[in-house]
């Protein structure tokens, strides 16, 4: 009998398991509304300030405060409501950018997903990608 064969049988369904229990809140919105357009504050305090100023903030982008809070709530949004590969659009004053986060995944007792923010300012489009895990408070923290 083939070993690895009947490991991977074995795990499939667990795996399977684990993942369907990290999904995120369902209901989520953003398919057409443009975040600082339309639509209100996903989180602000500490579910900003966990996220420690975003994949954009470490990329070396500088936006304004305005875009740069726009870009942060917009990321945010993307890891807590939207569904697997949903865009999450946001405008400001100067910028504009998508988030896009990949499914959920378990760490330990942590839901966390990956994620590529895209920026585009001054005629130039930047791209980041990075992770973040949830908090059992509703915070996110990225992982460095």
């Amino acid at each position: 009998m083939n070993l690895p064969l009947v490991r991977a049988i074995i795990l499939l369904p667990v795996l399977a398991l684990v993942l369907g229990g990290c999904a995120t809140r369902s209901g989520a919105t953003g398919g057409g509304s443009i975040l600082g357009k339309s639509g209100s504050t996903p989180a602000s305090g500490p579910y900003l300030s966990a996220l420690e100023g975003g994949i954009i903030a470490r990329s070396g982008l500088q936006l304004s405060p305005s875009d740069s809070k726009r870009a942060l709530e917009a990321e945010y949004r993307a890891l807590e409501e939207a569904a697997t590969g949903q865009s999450i659009a946001w405008e400001g004053s100067s910028a504009k950018g998508n988030v896009v986060a990949a499914a959920p995944y378990q760490v330990g007792t942590q839901n966390c997903r990956q994620y590529r923010h895209t920026v585009q300012l001054s005629g130039k489009e930047s791209m980041a990608r990075g992770t973040a895990c949830r908090n059992a408070d509703g915070t996110w923290s990225p992982l460095t």
